[in-house]
This record gives C-alpha cells, sequence and structure tokens, in this order.
C-alpha cells in the first residue's frame, strides 16, 4: 500500500456514480458539496482520500484520479442504515441544524456508527505517512480523530466540521455526548465554519470532560492541548468565473431566459432536497406574494433546483411529496397556458449548466433555515463578472457573516421574506452593483485555496502540509478567528 503525506479522510469518495466511457473514474460534483470544496486543491496535490465508493459490499479496485489515489472503505446495507442513514443523518444532522427537524436516537446506530468511524481511521492510518498529516472531515467521522490518536500518535490529525455546531443545551440531549466530544478532540486543530461553533465545543469540554479552557477556545484535555478556530469555507472562484465567461454556457443563459419567456425578472434557488434550506418557507412567502398582486406570473418566474438527497431516508421523502405538492398547487392556482410561476426541478445539474442559470437569474434566493456555509451563494456572486444581479441570503447561512451587502433576511419571517424579496427584485441597479463588487473583492480573496492554506498552515504551523497546493488568485493570510 502506498502511503501519501496528506490523507483526506470522508464519507464519500469523490466519485461520479457512472464510470466514465473508458471506465475511469471522474471527479463527483454538487452544488455546495464537500467534493465540489476540495476540487481544486486536491486535483494537482499529490494525496490519498479514504471514503466510501457510494455502493454496498466489498470496497472496490479503483484507480487514480490524477494525482489523487482512492482508498476506497466498504460498507454493508445494515451499516449503511445505521451509520449513515441513522446515526449521522436521523441523529445528529437535524440535531446539528437546530433541530428544524425531531432528531431520532436509537440506540443500534450507535454501534454502526462507532464501528465504521473505527474501519474509517485504520484505512487512514495503513496510507499515511511517517509524520504526515490526516485532514477528517465532517460529523459521519466525529469519532475518527480519536480513533487516529490511538492508531497513530506520530501524525497531525486535523478535523473539519462543514456543517453548524450546535449550542451546548441542545448537543447534551445526545445519548453518546462524551464519545462524540472526546472523538473530536483526538484532532491536534479541530476547525469550524464559524468563531461561535468553536466557543460551543469548548464549554462542552470543560462540562463533559473537565478540560481547561483559554479565553481564546483553545482546549486542553488528558494532558494534551488542542487547537480550535473559526475557517470559512469557500469555493474554486476562478473555476467557476471561468465557466461563467465561457460562450457556450453565456449562449446557454440567454437560451434559458427564452425558454423561460422572457421575463422581467427571474429568481432563482439552488439546494439539496433539504428541510434545512428552507424550501417550504420560501414557497409559502413566493405564493402570498402571488396572492397579494405584489408579484405577477407574466412578468416574474421562479425557478427552483432541487437535487435529490439522501432519498431512502423517510423525512427525505415526505419532505419531496409536499414540496411537489405545494408547487402544483401554486402552478395550478396561479399558472396560465404557457406562463408557469415556478419552474420546479427535482435532478442535478453539472457545473456549466449551474454556471448558465446563476447568470440567468436576476435574484438569487438562499435562504437555508440554518446552515454551515451554503456554497451556492458563493458560486452565484462568482458567476456575476458583470456586478448585476441581487443575492437574498439568510442570515444563518455561515456565508451571511462574509457577504453583508447581500439582502440578509430571517427566512423564519414569512413577511420579512417577502418584504427582502420585493426589496431585491426592485432595487437600483447602481445598489445592486456596488454590492455586489464588495461582495466578488471579498471572495476573490477568501477563495478555497486560501481557505485550505489558511487551515493546513495553522495544522502544522509550518506551512510545510500546505506547500504543495495550487495559488489562488489573490490567497492571502489566515482565515478570520483562529483560536490559539
Amino acid at each position: 500500500m502506498r502511503q501519501s503525506s496528506l490523507v483526506v479522510v470522508a464519507n464519500r469518495l469523490p466519485l461520479d456514480d457512472n464510470a466514465a466511457p473508458d471506465g475511469a473514474c471522474e471527479w463527483r460534483r454538487s452544488p455546495g458539496g464537500l467534493a465540489s470544496a476540495l476540487h481544486a486543491i486536491l486535483q494537482k496535490t499529490p494525496a490519498t482520500w479514504v471514503g466510501w465508493g457510494g455502493r454496498v459490499g466489498p470496497a472496490p479496485s479503483l484507480p487514480d484520479i490524477g494525482s489523487l489515489r482512492l482508498r476506497p472503505v466498504a460498507l454493508s446495507e445494515p451499516e449503511l442504515r445505521g451509520y449513515y442513514e441513522g446515526f449521522a443523518n436521523s441523529t445528529l444532522w437535524p440535531l446539528y441544524h437546530d433541530a428544524v427537524e425531531q432528531p431520532v436516537f436509537d440506540r443500534g446506530w450507535w454501534e454502526a456508527y462507532r464501528d465504521v468511524n473505527r474501519r474509517f481511521a485504520e484505512a487512514a492510518a495503513e496510507v499515511v505517512e511517517p509524520g504526515g498529516a490526516i485532514w477528517v472531515q465532517d460529523y459521519h467521522l466525529q469519532l475518527v480523530p480519536g480513533l487516529l490518536r490511538e492508531l497513530r500518535p506520530d501524525v497531525l490529525i486535523g478535523f473539519f466540521l462543514h456543517v453548524p455546531f450546535p449550542p451546548p443545551e441542545l448537543f447534551m440531549q445526545l445519548p453518546r455526548r462524551i464519545e462524540l466530544v472526546r472523538g473530536m478532540l483526538g484532532a491536534d486543530l479541530v476547525g469550524f465554519q464559524r468563531p461561535q461553533a468553536a466557543h460551543n465545543v469548548a464549554q462542552l469540554a470543560v462540562k463533559l470532560l473537565g478540560a481547561e479552557v483559554t479565553a481564546n477556545d483553545q482546549i486542553t484535555v488528558d494532558g494534551r492541548t488542542v487547537r480550535t478556530g473559526a475557517f470559512p469555507v469557500s469555493i474554486d472562484v476562478a473555476e467557476m468565473q471561468a465557466l461563467a465567461a465561457r460562450p457556450d454556457v453565456r449562449h446557454h443563459a440567454e437560451q434559458l431566459r427564452a425558454d423561460l419567456g422572457r421575463p422581467r425578472r427571474v429568481l432563482l434557488s439552488v439546494d439539496r432536497l433539504d428541510y434545512t434550506k428552507g424550501i417550504e418557507h420560501r414557497l409559502t412567502a413566493y405564493d402570498e406574494l402571488l396572492r397579494d398582486g405584489r408579484v405577477k406570473v407574466r412578468d416574474t418566474v421562479m425557478v427552483q433546483v432541487a437535487v435529490p438527497s439522501r432519498e431512502r431516508v423517510d423525512s427525505y421523502r415526505v419532505l419531496r411529496d409536499r414540496i411537489e405538492g405545494e408547487v402544483g398547487r401554486i402552478n395550478g392556482e396561479y399558472g396560465r397556458v404557457g406562463e408557469t410561476a415556478i419552474h420546479y426541478l427535482n435532478q442535478p445539474f453539472d457545473r456549466a449548466d449551474l454556471a448558465a442559470l446563476y447568470q440567468t437569474a436576476d435574484v438569487m434566493v438562499v435562504t437555508p433555515l440554518r446552515d454551515g456555509m451554503n456554497l451556492v451563494a458563493k458560486e452565484y456572486v462568482a458567476a456575476r463578472a458583470d456586478a448585476s444581479g441581487a443575492l437574498v441570503l439568510s442570515e444563518f447561512a455561515g456565508a451571511a457573516a462574509e457577504f453583508e451587502d447581500a439582502f440578509l433576511v430571517n427566512p423564519h419571517d414569512v413577511d420579512g421574506l417577502k418584504e427582502t424579496l420585493l426589496q431585491a427584485m426592485e432595487a437600483d441597479p447602481a445598489d445592486l452593483a456596488r454590492r455586489m463588487a464588495a461582495m466578488r473583492a471579498h471572495l476573490s480573496s477568501h477563495d478555497i485555496i486560501a481557505w485550505a492554506r489558511a487551515y493546513l498552515t495553522a495544522l502544522d504551523g509550518t506551512g510545510r502540509v500546505a506547500a504543495g497546493l495550487g495559488r489562488s488568485v489573490r490567497a492571502r493570510g489566515r482565515a478570520a478567528g483562529l483560536r490559539r
């Protein structure tokens, strides 16, 4: 088994579910997904990615993707149900998103979660070079840092949580809370999207583990010091800008607008089909704007892309049925022949198609009830080279801390959401240009390479691990909020 100085550990390998015609593996991308975030970093950086291949059964033998080696981890059908669909996505996911949906505490799921986390840790321990670095990603693998500390104390261990971390009073509901906190704190550096998450973990470490914590949320536990920090994740800005500039993409955007009937205004939302994304609240607000006559179907169109997600989980199937029923009702009530109120697309889109959609939209509506970051908001800003367009953004998305010039809104307040949508639709073009230019300026210096360099430099303190990363357009500094 070949070893790497940098090993990424994530639930899924970054593979498309369908092989290319020649049998080669292709990078798996999705709106705002982890693979999209890490694509720019690892496509030219020698590393190994440990993860599940997406199908139950024995781990397949997979070729490399460029300089990236793949180390698949096997999952059985019962393990998939208990570890992924159960504990990760029916217990942790809703709890970490402020219990938007009631978390389910099933004692049987914990054993699967624990056992699968150990398998991931053992796989990573096999492929990392002595003195190398292992970067564990997200809530699916929260026990892995602690397990790696036992297996490979000679390596640097990083953990990054892409989703929010809840307030202590919510986290304390978890039956296995001590094991989860201790597992996370097996890392040398624990990274979050927002500083408040680091503070929440520090409070829990004191309460559950008797740890000592400094004013900067540096945690001393079991004789070790664990650093925490906020490192807001970003996108490959250069890639999205290049896509948006392609003649075929620009032509596609023009054709999309023609296909929509050349309305005066196009509103767009692109989400995974998930109850945290606020899709139903958004539909309610738009429905009431149509009902009150403040928006007319003849001159305004809403496009809702809902990428299929976790279709085997019951709550997601129920959500899909509710949303499809509501879209049908709204179209039946307000639509006309040749004039649809809402175009609803429950399907994945490739990167070029997304870039075309972003350029078609006059108003991008990103209103999750809770989100760690939301990279769709950043993709939209990157795609608007002419500094036009309006971004309506939830206060409860991590991106709101960076995009203060967006039209910020509380998505739980339907009346406020309605007024904000109207404000964005009717804004002066000069004001929109000012807002968009400010957001684009921030994004250009806070791209995905800057994020990875900041985190990995903080992990080893020397920049050695980050030295192999490609250069960002204007990467500089380390992410705000680093806790030392």
